[in-house]
C-alpha cells in the first residue's frame, strides 16, 4: 500500500492521518512528517490517526522505534493523541509504545476512538489536563 500523509489544522492541533504498510520504516516516516508539519505549523499539539495495513509490529520493533522517535520531540511537540484504526492491531502494544514513550518524557496518550483524543486534546488545550 502506498505512503499517504495527510494533515488538516483544528483548533489547537493538528490533525495527521497517515495510510501505508505497516513497518517499522514507515512508522519512523510519519513520525518524522509529524514532527516537521508541528514545526512548520508553530502548533505543538497533534492527533495521529494511523491505518496502516498488515501485521502489527513486534514488541521490539515498538521499542526500538518509540525509543528513537523519542529522542527529538521536546519542544516542538508537546502532547500527542494517538489512534490506531486497524481493528486487527494489538491495542496493548499501542498501550505499551505509550508506556515507553511516557518513561522517555513524551505527554502522549493512546485512545481506541478518534472521539476520545479529541476530548483529551481539547481538554488540554483550555488548561483541565495539566502539565504537558
Amino acid at each position: 500500500m502506498e505512503y499517504v500523509f495527510k494533515l488538516e489544522r483544528r483548533a489547537g492541533y493538528l490533525h495527521a492521518k497517515v495510510s501505508g504498510n505497516n513497518d517499522a520504516a514507515t512508522v519512523m516516516r510519519y513520525l518524522k512528517d509529524v514532527y516537521d508539519a508541528c514545526l512548520r505549523e508553530e502548533c505543538p499539539r497533534v492527533l495521529i490517526e494511523e491505518t496502516l495495513e498488515g501485521p502489527g509490529l513486534s514488541i521490539a520493533e515498538v521499542f526500538g522505534v518509540i525509543a528513537k522517535a523519542s529522542e527529538q520531540v521536546w519542544p516542538v511537540v508537546q502532547q500527542i493523541a494517538y489512534v490506531d484504526t486497524n481493528p486487527l492491531h494489538d491495542f496493548a502494544k499501542m498501550q505499551f509504545a505509550e508506556v515507553v514513550a511516557s518513561n522517555r518524557g513524551v505527554n502522549v496518550r493512546v485512545f481506541s476512538s478518534i472521539r476520545y483524543a479529541k476530548e483529551w486534546l481539547s481538554s488540554a488545550s483550555d488548561g483541565r489536563a495539566g502539565r504537558l
